[in-house]
This record gives C-alpha cells, structure tokens and sequence, in this order.
C-alpha cells in the first residue's frame, strides 16, 4: 500500500500520540508499505516551530532522521502538483493543505487524515 500522512498524522506517529488510530499506527509502520510525507508539511511544522505554535520536544533534525529511519519518504513540489492545485475547489484554505491534497490527487495515493474536509475531493481516507 502507498499512503500520504497529513501533518497531523505523521507527528502523531513521531510523538506517540494516542490520537492516532492502531490501524494506522500498524499500517505506517508496516515495512511492506510505502508512506510519504509532503514537504509542504515539513514546511508548515518548521513554521509552527519557529513561531512558537508547535513544539516537537527535539530537535527539527531529529524528525528529519526519523523519517529516514521509519522509510517515510518526502514527496517534493513539482510543477504537476501546482497545476492539480490550482484546479482544486476551495473546500479547503489551508495552503499547507491544498498542497498535500494536490499531491495526493496528482500521485493518486490514499491519505492519512483526521480532517473531514478532505473528504470533499473525492479522495480515498484512511483513519
């Protein structure tokens, strides 16, 4: 299985936040799949750090060596994602989001997502 983590998802996983659902715990950590993260998300978290709105409570190269170490590959931006963003209906504002969900559509992968409003561009959830 190929599975793109929302923001939300992947520092649930890193942190071990019991928020995330066991399925998904099981399914991430499954060597046999294929999970990837947007660098739109490292984006935003590195954002979040430096404001002060989110703490990681390590180092941002830490989560940078988890993802290698958890084979989560970092899908970068590419021209084909831009113009997938730029056809999506504004369901959703969150630019972070529109992006992730452009690559989704683009990659034709499923997400990982807690966010309801995904649901609205017909793309395959799992939770």
């Amino acid at each position: 299985m190929r599975l793109l983590l929302d923001t939300h998802t992947l520092l649930w996983f890193y942190g071990g936040d019991e928020s995330l659902s066991d399925n998904l715990r099981r399914l991430i950590s499954d060597p046999n799949n294929l999970c990837y993260i947007s660098v739109a998300s490292l984006w935003e978290i590195t954002i979040k750090i430096g404001i002060g709105k989110l703490d990681i409570d390590s180092p941002i190269t830490e989560l940078f060596s988890f993802l290698e170490r958890n084979q989560i590959w970092v899908i970068p931006i590419e021209l084909g994602h831009l113009l997938q963003l730029q056809q999506l209906p504004f369901h959703h504002k969150d630019p972070f989001d529109r992006l992730i969900l452009a690559q989704a559509l683009s990659e034709n992968l499923p997400i990982a997502t807690r966010d309801s409003v995904f649901n609205k561009y017909g793309l395959t959830i799992i939770w």
